[in-house]
Order: structure tokens, then C-alpha cells, then sequence
């Protein structure tokens, strides 16, 4: 941690925010027995969010009523437009090489949101992250239904966490797990069948299988495909590039550890090549047909805030000010930067102007929004992801051949307020913290009205950037037409209970009730695939 201060922060989120008092909607791993010997609760059947362990040892005391946290408020003792105004203008890529989180200094919300995530120094996933492995796979067949499934698994993430505190103790390790992990090897083995599959039917045998995957994990979805191609079709093995894109140093070394950690693994070591760099970096085009794997990534993918007046929907982009004492104040100014304003120009070119908003568009919505109440002049935020929309172009400028295969969340439970919004969560003495807004603490301005347009805590906590994970949903109907007009490509999108009755064998996942943990879970996830 970098002081006693960060340590105390987390103790008093999770100790007093109202948001954890009741932790009924979080889907977290919380499926040991009750104390009153009840059977596990049914997490599966709620949505899914990307999640984290939540087990302890022993009995957990209750939550104190007491708080330190104040209701929010729109009582402000400070305008911070001067501020604003002497505050230079900085991006995630001028900070990339800073050690200490920024101050004085003022940046799009796409930028904090790529500071916070992938700063090498102090970013999320470049230093707090920990992917659960269980350990031996799952044999399903043999466990007697869903909720022995989820003990079992309980238990492991215990055990697999109480091994890591033997070694270094943790009250703020960030552990989640993902499909790839769960369900291994059946889930990576069902991605080989669609590979293989589409390899064989387009560019076999006149091109080699390369495949490229960018945000790998571990490297276990590789080390299955590989497994997979190289037992089950020796000939498509032998032609097989594996290139994985990896953003962060240490996930770059924990996927080289993987390779190396068994024979299996090093006998594919001439296969794999592993490219320590972002992929918004690239500049290496590569014209040979490939596949391009992006497994839960476009949601940890950077995106703008907008707000609009809803007098003239005219919209506003979202400011981030940090002050000197590290709180964090969110202006909007009606002069868009020049990927937002693109975005809005694609956006509306592909869809032919048909998608939502956050402010009514009828005239009895309209008439209604004008009688309520202290009504706000602004609209709710639309996070628009613009960070995807360079994503497609990089794919477009320099994989022009390339097939797409990528599975994210269309929808998240106890999202921030907004179109499109965001969960901003982080992990606190093994349980999950939820927080009500990607700056944790803000204040908001309009820079056309210097009207005060949300309301904020009146006594704020110092929250330190990359302790938290912000995590977008994706709009699938969007971002397909998105992609293929900037790519110029046909696409599918289905659920990912589909793809996986498409492509794995079922049987593999089935438990002796007939309930498929592999269909049942990830019911807010979909797929999208070239074709």
C-alpha cells in the first residue's frame, strides 16, 4: 500500500459506506453455508459483474451503524472554476511515466479512467490485481448439482487466498476470477472448436491459424487452445501462431510463468509470442488473415461522460479537476474534443440515429421533465465508449484482415447513475466494496452556466487512483454497427449461453442434477464474432 492513510480509507468504505450495509445485490462468491446451516444462496441466478472473493475465515463481526460518511448534499462551500481555469490540460499517455498520482491538473474522464486502470505505476491492473486459479479442474459430472458446485469453489478461493496471505498478508488484494478459470479446460476448449472450425473453412490451407489474444490473464484461454489444437488436429497445430498483447508488466510475466510451468506448457513455447505494449500503441500492420481474440475487455476500456442541456440537447464533455489535495471535481464543457465529436458522428451515421439517450425525446417526456420539481437544467450522464470506437480503428487500420471473437457484459447490476454507466467497485479484508461514482469523491460544474449540477459529499474521502475497478457494459447493438462501419466487416452477435450449446460439449459441464453451471452463469454476457 502506499501509506496508512490508503489502508484507513478502505476500513472506512467498507465499514460505513451505506452501500455496504446490505450487500444483497452484489453477485460475489459469498456461497459458504450460513451460520444457521441453511443452504447456500443461488448467486448464479442473479447478474453477473466481473467477481471477486468474499470469503473468510471464521465468522465475520457485524457492520457498526455509526458512519463518518455524511448524506450527500447540495450544500458546496467552494467553486473550483478558478481553479479550473490555472489547472493545465494533461492525457494518460503524458502521465504514463509518473510514479506519483497526478495533482493541480485537469483531464478528459477517459483519460483519469486509463490513469486510474493502466498507469504502470499506480494503475489498477498494474498493481493490485490477483486472477484465482482453482486449482484442478472441475469434474461436474461428479459433483451432485449447481450449489455443490459453489461450494466447493468456495472453498478453493479460501484456501487460494489463505496460501497467498501465508506469504504476503493483504487487506486491499483485489482477487477475481474469470469463464476462462472457471471452467477450465471446457470453456478455452470450446473457443479452439470455433478456431479451428472457421480456420478450416476460410484460409486452410493456404494461410497459417494466427491468433491474437490482448488481455490474456494468465494465459490459461491460451494454454487450453493450444492443448486443444495440438491433441485433437496436429496438422492445424503445426501452422499455429499464438500473439498475445498485453498491456501490463506483470501479467506479461505471469503468462511467460504459465508457459513455463509445465512440459505441456513448454512444448508450445515456439508458438507463442507475448507483446508487452498496448494495443493503442500499435504500428506494425498486419495483412496475413488472423483471429483476434478479446476476452472481458471492452469493459475496462476508458470511456467519456456526457451531459446534455435539456433545453437545446446540446452536450457537454466531462472534465476531471484534481486539486492539491487530491479531490476530484467534474466540470462539462459544451466544446467537445475531436474523438468524442467523432464518435457522435459515427454513432449516428451507423445506427441512423436510433439509440438511447438520457433525456426525453417526446414531447409529453419533455413536458413531464419540465414540470418536476428542483429539476436539474443537465441531463443524467451517457458514458459513450470512445476508447472502443479507436479499438475498431486500430483493428481496421492495421489487422485489416482479421476476424474478431469477443465476449463482455451487456449489462451490469448497481451501476453508477447514467446510460451506459459503469460499477466501480474494489476489495476490502475479502469482501467487495461497491462506490456510487468513477471519481468516488466528486463535485460537478457546467463551464457554460457555472451552474452546480449534482450533488456531493460534504465531507469527502481522499480516494487514490487505481484501487478501484471501473467496469462499462457494452451496448452490443451499438458497438456491432460501430464496428462494422469503420471496419467494413459482417458481425454476429448472440448470447453466450448460444455460443457455448454452439461450441462446447456440454456434458463436460453438466453436474448429476442436469443444472450446466457453464449455461447458467454469465446470463448478462454476449458474444460478437466476425463472419
Amino acid at each position: 500500500m502506499d501509506s496508512q492513510l490508503v489502508n484507513q480509507l478502505f476500513r472506512q468504505l467498507f465499514r460505513h459506506h451505506p452501500a455496504c450495509q446490505s450487500q444483497k445485490h452484489l453477485r460475489h462468491l459469498a456461497t459458504a453455508t450460513a451460520h444457521n446451516g441453511h443452504r447456500v444462496q443461488q448467486y448464479h441466478r442473479r447478474q453477473q459483474r466481473r467477481p471477486y472473493s468474499s470469503q473468510r475465515r471464521g465468522a465475520s463481526s457485524p457492520v457498526g451503524d455509526e458512519s463518518q460518511w455524511q448524506q450527500r448534499t447540495k450544500i458546496l462551500n467552494q467553486d473550483m472554476t478558478e481553479e479550473y481555469k490555472r489547472a493545465p490540460m494533461v492525457t494518460a499517455a503524458e502521465l504514463w511515466g509518473r510514479k506519483q498520482r497526478p495533482r493541480r491538473v485537469k483531464m478528459l474522464l477517459r483519460d483519469f479512467i486509463e490513469d486510474s486502470l493502466y498507469n504502470p505505476n499506480y494503475g489498477y491492473f498494474s498493481k493490485q490485481v490477483t486472477i484465482f486459479t482453482p486449482g484442478e479442474p472441475f469434474d461436474f459430472p461428479n459433483l451432485r448439482d449447481e450449489t455443490e458446485f459453489q461450494n466447493v469453489l468456495s472453498q478453493r478461493y479460501v484456501d487460494f487466498e489463505d496460501k497467498l496471505d501465508e506469504v504476503a498478508p493483504s487487506d486491499t488484494r483485489q482477487l477475481w476470477y474469470t469463464p476462462t478459470e472457471l471452467f477450465r479446460p471446457y470453456y478455452g476448449e470450446a473457443i479452439a472448436r470455433y478456431l479451428v472450425a472457421n480456420y478450416k473453412l476460410t484460409t486452410y490451407p493456404y494461410h497459417d491459424l494466427i491468433i491474437y489474444e490482448m488481455g490474456a490473464g494468465r494465459g490459461t484461454l491460451m494454454l487450453n487452445i493450444l492443448d486443444y489444437i495440438r491433441d485433437m488436429d496436429p496438422d492445424v497445430y503445426a501452422r499455429t501462431q499464438y500473439k498475445v498483447i498485453e498491456i501490463s508488466d506483470s501479467l506479461a510475466k505471469v503468462q511467460n510463468s504459465t508457459l513455463m510451468r509445465s512440459a505441456a506448457g513448454r512444448g508450445h513455447l515456439n508458438k507463442v509470442e507475448i507483446i508487452n505494449q498496448s494495443i493503442f500503441d500499435w504500428t506494425q500492420p498486419v495483412p496475413s488473415p488472423c483471429f483476434f481474440l478479446a476476452f472481458e475487455v471492452f469493459d475496462n476500456f476508458a470511456h467519456d461522460a456526457i451531459r446534455y442541456d435539456l433545453a437545446t440537447e446540446t452536450p457537454m464533455q466531462a472534465v476531471v479537476l484534481i486539486s492539491e489535495s487530491n479531490d476530484f471535481f467534474e466540470f462539462y464543457s459544451p466544446v467537445l474534443d475531436p474523438v468524442a465529436a467523432r464518435y457522435f458522428r459515427v454513432r449516428d451515421a451507423a445506427t441512423g440515429g436510433r439509440y438511447k439517450v438520457p433525456y426525453p425525446t417526446t414531447k409529453l417526456g419533455k413536458w413531464v421533465s419540465s414540470i418536476r420539481p428542483l429539476r436539474s437544467t443537465m441531463s443524467e450522464p451517457e458514458y459513450i465508449p470512445t476508447r472502443l470506437m479507436q479499438f475498431f480503428d486500430v483493428l481496421s487500420k492495421y489487422f485489416p484482415a482479421h476476424r474478431l471473437l469477443t465476449s463482455d457484459f451487456h449489462s451490469l447490476p448497481d451501476a453508477v447513475p447514467g446510460v451506459n454507466a459503469p460499477i466501480v467497485q474494489t476489495r476490502y479484508q475479502r469482501r467487495p466494496v461497491p462506490v456510487t461514482t468513477p471519481l468516488v469523491s466528486l463535485m460537478v460544474f457546467s463551464l457554460s452556466s457555472r451552474a452546480i449540477l449534482t450533488r456531493t459529499l460534504s465531507r469527502p474521502p481522499k480516494v487514490h487512483q487505481g484501487y478501484f475497478d471501473i467496469m462499462f457494459p457494452t451496448d452490443f447493438r451499438v458497438s456491432e454497427l460501430v464496428y462494422q462501419a469503420i471496419t467494413g466487416k459482417l458481425s454476429r452477435v448472440m448470447s453466450h449461453e448460444e455460443f457455448m450449446r454452439s461450441w462446447a460439449y456440454l456434458e463436460e459441464t453438466e453436474t448429476q442434477s442436469g443444472e450446466n453451471p457453464l449455461l447458467k452463469w454469465y446470463k448478462n454476457a454476449s458474444v460478437m464474432y466476425t463472419v
